[in-house]
């Protein structure tokens, strides 16, 4: 009886290692992103997976947050090595207002806080660097923040604000 046990451990060590070495996720990765109290996985909106530019169709999530919290945000190890940066847009997400890179190889960033962003409600996208197997094409994943106190805004307008 004891003999099968000893011949079938090789097949499954085989079977496992199989999966593993091949240097791309089976799925895209979530990046991390810790605020106070709230921590969450973020998945991205796109991301290179075997060699082609896929698109997704997640709506980023919104934490509300204290003024003054420190964000920190945590990538694999895959796209820490490739290089990453964050991007800050505006509340609906259209217009860039800052950009920041994190030095290569760094896998977490907390070099932003809650304050750090002038309107109370922003996105903070983390991109992964070019240059990959897709080319142009890079991960990205966006999280929205709504700060103590703040207002994601109405519909945009074209008129002139109010003069003072």
């Amino acid at each position: 009886m004891s003999r099968r046990a000893p011949t079938l451990l090789p097949l499954l060590l085989v079977a496992l290692l199989a999966g593993c070495g091949s240097g791309e996720p089976a799925a895209p990765p979530d990046v991390d992103v810790e605020v106070g109290p709230q921590q969450l996985g973020v998945r991205p909106t796109q991301f290179c997976l075997d060699g082609e530019g896929q698109r997704y169709d997640s709506t980023p999530p919104i934490l509300e947050v204290s003024p003054g919290a420190t964000i920190t945000l945590t990538v694999p190890q895959s796209v820490a090595e490739r290089g990453w940066g964050v991007q800050v847009f505006d509340e609906k997400l259209e217009e860039m207002i800052g950009e920041v890179d994190v030095p290569e190889g760094d896998r977490t960033f907390d070099g932003i806080t809650t304050d750090d962003v002038v309107p109370p409600a922003f996105y903070l996208v983390v991109v992964e660097d070019k240059g990959g197997a897709c080319g142009e094409f890079t991960g990205a994943w966006p999280i929205g923040f709504l700060r103590a106190g703040g207002d994601l805004g109405g519909t945009p307008t074209s008129s002139a604000p109010p003069a003072g």
